[in-house]
């Protein structure tokens, strides 16, 4: 990889959602760059093994709290050049089991956010998500298509949650004048994903790296767009130092099925694993990849790693602390 593009000189950055899989490459990432972070998260989904290498760093500070609640934006004292809303229940198997708390999070949430990046005139970026564009009618995605979302299936309290989140925050900058942006991000992978939320990449590496069967739901033939980690992260600060105020896709360029990342890690990995088809999720996207010429022309941005490398990276990484049980993809 070339050397990371560079950023804005953020003095001191909130990130939310900070000690999950991706905050916590952000919280990294602005720490390397030169900024204090203070990283809010309730440990629902996250973990403070992910920023245990952090904790011990000068400028960076923890603080849990759920930032749906009155009492979090007070425990955030800032003052903040940069704020990173990123707490939400990214994965399935965590959206399915706490509907209400991801469709707080997404509503009270953004909103309390949105009060402490105001309250500080801090430039403001909320992580939305492909699962804006539903099981989409166009294809590729592009920011001006509004979607194909079912706003009572099983998947809607995260697909909503963060459809409600684009709208307050485009509802701040028209009305209140808020410097605020939003990033839409696709399929992101790589270290430091639990093997157990769901998603098709750490349970496959996981299930072949334990000998056991590959679980790939439906007829594997929906395809997605792979993002490594550290191309989504190099995206995301990209948008929140271009001050857009426009939605902008960040995913992977290359689509491919779900059948063929699974044949893949099987044989990146050396398993003797088999493939074994499952029920496929209500409201599962058939295709999915991101038209991203918009962040091509205003960020210069696209992504380094191809999905094999960074599948190899993953591997490595699941290699060194095997988990047991896995659950279907849900992707």
């Amino acid at each position: 990889m070339t050397d990371p593009t560079p950023l804005a000189p953020w003095r001191r950055a909130l990130v939310t959602g900070g000690a999950g899989f991706l905050g916590s490459h952000l919280c990294e990432r602005l720490l390397d760059s030169g900024a204090e972070v203070d990283c809010a998260d309730n440990l629902l989904s996250g973990s403070r093994e992910n920023i245990a290498h952090l904790e011990g760093r000068a400028g960076f500070r923890f603080v849990e709290c759920d930032i749906s609640s009155p009492e979090c934006p007070h425990l955030l004292t800032g003052p903040y050049d940069l704020v990173l809303h990123f707490a939400c229940c990214a994965s399935p198997v965590d959206y399915l089991r706490l509907p209400l708390e991801t469709l707080d999070a997404g509503s009270l949430g953004t909103r309390n956010v949105l009060a402490v990046a105001e309250r500080d005139q801090a430039r403001f970026l909320l992580a939305s998500t492909s699962e804006v564009y539903g099981d989409p009618l166009v294809h590729p995605q592009r920011e001006d298509y509004w979607g194909n979302v079912n706003p009572v299936g099983p998947r809607s309290v995260y697909d909503e949650s963060k459809r409600f989140s684009e709208a307050l925050v485009t509802a701040h900058v028209r009305t209140r004048g808020a410097d605020a942006g939003i990033v839409r991000l696709f399929n992101t992978y790589g270290p430091r994903m639990r093997a157990h939320d769901g998603r098709a990449v750490p349970t496959f590496v996981c299930q072949a790296l334990a000998g056991e069967p590959l679980t790939v739901a439906g007829d594997g033939s929906q395809t997605r767009s792979l993002c490594y980690v550290d191309d989504t992260v190099e995206g995301v600060l990209l948008v929140a130092s271009s001050r857009s105020v426009r939605p902008v896709n960040i995913g992977g360029s290359d689509e491919v099925t779900v059948g063929d990342i699974a044949r893949r890690v099987v044989e990146l990995t050396g398993s003797s694993s088999r493939i074994e088809f499952v029920e496929r999720p209500t409201d599962d996207p058939q295709r999915r990849r991101p038209d991203t010429r918009l962040a091509r022309e205003l960020l210069g941005w696209t992504p380094r790693v191809p999905w094999e490398e960074g599948i190899k990276q993953t591997i490595a990484y699941f290699a060194t602390a095997r988990p047991t049980r896995q659950p279907a993809p849900q992707l």
